[in-house]
């Protein structure tokens, strides 16, 4: 599974207690080569000490030992790393397991509690933040999910959407550049629309993500007056021919409209953070973010993509690792995926801004609730 299968639903049942023990094992991996080279050897050394530790804990019974060892072999034969990304987050506990592969870098670890970590894969949702896409058209209405530059068709929902006449239409004709758009114009064609007004509106509740619109301009213009969910537009695209992908064709031609939409939340947030400096409510570096985060006060966190920070928790607060050796405290790798986490679970926002834009407020601030 990838972030797109993170919908709000599926990172609640994540996250809930599980039978011990609950294993997560972060693996990280990589893209290309030379690197993607260490990727088998990181993924059996650190299954190998998921297995010593749950051989060795006599504190669990025989059987859930038995199962959870079972569960992380099956999981592993999951792996297909060939096609591997960024991060690898096997999940295991009595009677299930999951594989998810992520966008996202993560610290190699293993994990036994009575949850799985998900702190890695809620960031890199975060941060490669999911997207629909409608190509309308009067004789069908697809839906593709994306992430980034990648795009697939999805077919969930009721999608594709298929009016209750579609013999009347003529693709082909409706396609084409510059056709008339009386076919907009049809009730049957309204009607049909709001069906799919209605079977999208569903989808956002389940799976809230911004919708990009695409199909020749009358198309655009007729759903777009019907669109319940305005919140959720994200940009139009008025260009026919793509109704039918494929997705290496339709990708590219909507990177504009996403540069766009990219480029409107930036300065939103941007002018978000300037206001709540004015108003004393802005935290500004790791440390003044993760004592506010801990006491629930961010309203909205915003950090830099590619932002990382090893870091040593003492006393409730921060410092860099390789400036505390031998000190006392805790080790976070993740501490950033960590306040990202933590902000969204207490009903927080979370944006991501390219690398630099923070500069003046050391790559990560956040708008305080008082």
């Amino acid at each position: 599974m990838d972030v797109t299968d993170l919908t709000p639903a599926a990172l609640a049942e994540l996250a809930a207690p599980r039978p011990l023990p609950a294993v997560t094992v972060a693996v990280p991996t990589h893209r290309r080569e030379p690197e993607n080279e260490q990727d088998a050897l990181w993924l059996k050394n650190l299954l190998g000490e998921a297995r010593r530790r749950i051989e060795s804990d006599e504190s669990l019974a025989r059987a859930d030992r038995l199962d959870v060892l079972a569960q992380l072999d099956q999981a592993a034969a999951e792996v297909d790393l060939r096609h591997a990304l960024d991060g690898l987050l096997l999940f295991a506990a009595p009677g299930e397991h999951q594989v998810w592969s992520i966008p996202r870098t993560v610290p190699g670890r293993v994990v036994l509690s009575d949850t799985f970590l998900t702190r890695n894969l809620v960031a890199a949702r975060a941060v490669h933040s999911p997207y629909w896409v409608l190509t309308l058209a009067a004789h069908q209405v697809r839906l593709w999910s994306g992430t980034g530059p990648e795009l697939a068709q999805a077919r969930l929902a009721g999608f594709p959407q298929l009016p209750a006449n579609p013999e009347k239409f003529d693709p082909q004709r409706e396609e084409q550049i510059g056709d008339t758009p009386s076919v907009y114009r049809a009730e049957e064609t309204r009607t049909f629309f709001r069906d799919v007004d209605t079977a999208l509106t569903g989808l956002l509740k389940r799976d809230p993500r911004p919708v990009y619109l695409v199909g020749v301009p009358a198309a655009v213009s007729l759903f777009d007056s019907l669109l319940t969910t305005r919140s959720a537009l994200a940009g139009r695209l008025e260009k026919g021919g793509l109704g039918d992908g494929p997705a290496s064709a339709l990708a590219p031609v909507l990177e504009p409209a996403r540069a766009a939409y990219a480029t409107q939340r930036q300065e939103a947030v941007l002018t978000r953070l300037d206001e709540a400096a004015g108003r004393k409510v802005l935290a500004a570096g790791l440390d003044e973010v993760w004592e506010a985060v801990g006491a629930g006060r961010v309203a909205e966190l915003v950090v830099e993509e590619d932002f990382r920070a090893t870091v040593v928790v003492s006393d409730g607060h921060l410092a860099p690792a390789a400036r505390t050796a031998g000190a006392d405290g805790e080790v976070r790798e993740d501490v950033v995926d960590e306040v990202v986490e933590r902000t969204l679970q207490a009903g927080g926002e979370v944006s991501f801004v390219p690398d630099g834009t923070l500069a003046e407020r050391q790559s990560i601030a956040a708008v305080l609730r008082y």
